[in-house]
Parts: C-alpha cells; sequence; structure tokens
C-alpha cells in the first residue's frame, strides 16, 4: 500500500504539477525571477524563451524540487560522461543518479543552452520556427530529453497556461513588454534589486509619451553590483543627499555621470560610491524608451564601460530588445533605433572646466536672500557650488537668509 502510494505521488509530480490547484503564485514568481535569462539564452542560443520557461517550471516544480534546492539543478540534465563539474546524488529514474550542480541558477540557464545546442541529437530542433513551441515540445520528447509520455503536453500546457509565447516574441523583437516582469536572478545576493523596468506603454522607442513602470526600491541605503545607492523622489535636493551620506556634491554628481542641478529631475536612482566597471548581470536586455543613462543607472556600471563593451558612442541608443553586455566586448554593436535618445543628462568630468585660482580673480560680497539656495546662487554667478563651499569655509551646504559670502569673479 505504502508503495502505491509513493508510485501515484510520483505520477502526480510528472502529470498533475500544471493542475489547476497548484499555486499559480509560485509559479508566476518563477517567471518573473528567470524570464530575463531565458529572453538572454534565446538571443545568445536560439532556444526559444516559452520552451526554457516551461522546461525550468516543470523539472523544478517552479523552484521548489528538492533538486533545484540543493543543486541550482533548473533543467533535470544528468551528469552524462562529458560533465567535469559538481555533482549531486538525486533518485530519478534510479535510485541515486548523479546530476549536475551550479554555482547558481543563471549557469544553469547556459548550460541548459549549450546542452542542445551542442548536442547533434538535438540540432533538428533549431531547424524549427522557434514560435512552434508545439513543434519544439515533441522534438523535445522524440530526441529523448525526457522518459515521461506525456512530456510534451506538459510543456505546450504551461506555454499556454502562462503565455510564455510573449517571451519568445520580445526576445524576437515582435512584442514590447507590458508587465514589470522581469527580475536580476542571482540567487547568491538577495540583496541585489532588480534592475529591469518594464514598459506599460505601446509608444515606439523615445516617444515622449512613454512611460515607465518603475521597479520598487527599498527607502534608505541599499545596494546594487555591490555600490551603495538610494532611491529618491523627483525634486530631491542633490545638497541633502550628499549631506547625508557624508560626501562631496561634485563627487556625487560624477558618480552618478550628471551635470551640477539642484534637485532630481525624476524619481531616481542616485548612486554614493563610484559605479563598478562590469554589471552583475552579463546582459542586459534594452526596454522601449531606455536610454543607455539609464541602464548604466540601472545596472550600477560606470557609463564608459557600457559603452565600451558594446562598441557604442554617447548618443547612440540601442534598439528595444537588443542584448547588451555588461562585462565582456560584445561580438559587435547592437542594432540602433531608428531615433536616438540623446544623453542630455550625462557628461565628461574632463570636460568640465576646471575653476581658476582665487587668487586671480575679484572678491564679491554677497547676501543670501529669502529662499536662496547655495544652487541658485552658484547658477547666477555661474561658479561651482564646491567652489563656493571652499571659499567661505562652509561646513555644510545649508544657507541661512542674511548670511554673507565671499563670491570670487
Amino acid at each position: 500500500m505504502q508503495n502505491t502510494r509513493k508510485l501515484l505521488v510520483i505520477i502526480l509530480l510528472f502529470t498533475g504539477f500544471i493542475s489547476r490547484g497548484q499555486d499559480q503564485s509560485i509559479i508566476q514568481n518563477y517567471i518573473n525571477t528567470y524570464s530575463s535569462a531565458a529572453i538572454a539564452e534565446m538571443h545568445r542560443t536560439g532556444v526559444p524563451a516559452s520552451i526554457k520557461l516551461a522546461q525550468g517550471i516543470h523539472e523544478t516544480m517552479a523552484g521548489t524540487s528538492d533538486l533545484v534546492v540543493k543543486s541550482n539543478n533548473h533543467f533535470g540534465i544528468k551528469c552524462k560522461d562529458t560533465w567535469k563539474g559538481e555533482s549531486v546524488s538525486h533518485d530519478d529514474d534510479a535510485r541515486g543518479e548523479c546530476f549536475r550542480k551550479y554555482k547558481s541558477p543563471l549557469e544553469s540557464y547556459r548550460d541548459h543552452s549549450d546542452f542542445l545546442k551542442g548536442s547533434a541529437r538535438y540540432a533538428s530542433l533549431f531547424n524549427l520556427d522557434p514560435l512552434n513551441y508545439t513543434a519544439w515540445a515533441y522534438g523535445l520528447k522524440k530526441a529523448g530529453y525526457a522518459t515521461n509520455p506525456k512530456y510534451p503536453q506538459i510543456i505546450i500546457r504551461l506555454i499556454e497556461d502562462y503565455n510564455l509565447q510573449d517571451y519568445t516574441l520580445i526576445a524576437l523583437g515582435k512584442k514590447q513588454p507590458t508587465e514589470e516582469v522581469f527580475a536580476k536572478n542571482d540567487d547568491d545576493k538577495k540583496e541585489v534589486i532588480p534592475a529591469v523596468a518594464m514598459m506599460k506603454s505601446e509608444e515606439t522607442v523615445s516617444g515622449p509619451n512613454v512611460s515607465v513602470a518603475h521597479v520598487q526600491y527599498p527607502d534608505g541605503e541599499f545596494r546594487i553590483n555591490d555600490t551603495r545607492v538610494v532611491y529618491v523622489q523627483k525634486g530631491t535636493s542633490f545638497l541633502s543627499i550628499a549631506q547625508e551620506s557624508n560626501i562631496s556634491l561634485s563627487r556625487l554628481f560624477e558618480f552618478n555621470d550628471l551635470p551640477e542641478m539642484e534637485a532630481t529631475p525624476n524619481d531616481q536612482l542616485v548612486y554614493l560610491q563610484r559605479k563598478r566597471k562590469t554589471g552583475n548581470n552579463e546582459f542586459h536586455l534594452v526596454m522601449p524608451g531606455e536610454s543607455l543613462y539609464d541602464i548604466a543607472q540601472a545596472e550600477a556600471i560606470r557609463f564608459e564601460s557600457l559603452l565600451d563593451y558594446n562598441q557604442l558612442e554617447k548618443n547612440m541608443q540601442p534598439a528595444a530588445g537588443q542584448q547588451l553586455y555588461l562585462k565582456t566586448k560584445a561580438p559587435f554593436r547592437p542594432e540602433l533605433a531608428k531615433k536616438e535618445i540623446k544623453q542630455e543628462t550625462v557628461i565628461s568630468r574632463k570636460e568640465t572646466a576646471v575653476a581658476a585660482p582665487a587668487s586671480t580673480k575679484t572678491a564679491i560680497a554677497y547676501k543670501v536672500k529669502p529662499k536662496e539656495t547655495i544652487y541658485s546662487i552658484s547658477k547666477k554667478y555661474n561658479v561651482k557650488i564646491d567652489d563656493l563651499v571652499q571659499w567661505n569655509q562652509l561646513t555644510s551646504y545649508s544657507l541661512k537668509n542674511g548670511q554673507q559670502l565671499r563670491i570670487y569673479k
């Protein structure tokens, strides 16, 4: 009787996973977490994103199976003779079978693509239309990917129930994302915030009315790509951010590739230290309306590094759906959008004029008026804020009504 129950459980795991009773929120969370990886792998190798996500959901019970927990193996790939990496023992068709173990889920996603792409038995799949998920599902079964006779129906049902075909269309550039569904897939760094802000508008790239659905960032200081950052509302004073973070204003603008300005022009990320030369992810999928500056901020990567990796110049705009490299040199420049988004906020620090020594200028005595800020005064006299601080030995950026300042012109 006990053996019969075990057999029933096994059958249910293989054939009943997509039943109506399954917690759909768990499956949707899996899709949200790994959809960007599926799209990136489709760009890299041609494995349809819909197929990859459906296989991942099924093989891992949407990320909850014992095998995936102990091995990060999202596709049930066994060791085989060619595997030289780490492994775990797991009961499947037989007891104690050898399965591949990965350092991260993303490594598993890559290996799954390479496993299919590099094997002669799956070669025929890559001659199929990537939109024909039915043919891919049956092709996988025919090539021997799974022993379950219902495997194709399970994969097809998952794709149709959860609209996974949309991700294949997005990867092909035939559909624009409509919901905030991507997240960073790095389980080793749970504090890393999802980097991709998705679009809710069907406007074309660089259209003036494109609206961005922002990622929900935490309050206070946190980290992206191991870089200190805060998320602030539109109109937040840069002076107040610098003061609260105990860094100079000039450094704050430098860290964020910004010219001097009084307040944040948008709800935005503001970095409190220099961004990294490489991204936390290997790739970034360009969303409609995203500029190169937006991507550099979202991924916490230096703007010049992003340009260099992708053979781009600062006023260029990659087309939506293109994959940008964040760690290594891209083999070629990504396709550019028909309309370029001007990087108006980005300046080279080398282009910033260096203030002449105060000794060569004439000092002006200035009395601070009501509601004036150090920023407005700096603009009024076309001088740097940090020069005003130095000339007047200020201990903060706050000014009082009637305060006397020395300004060199």
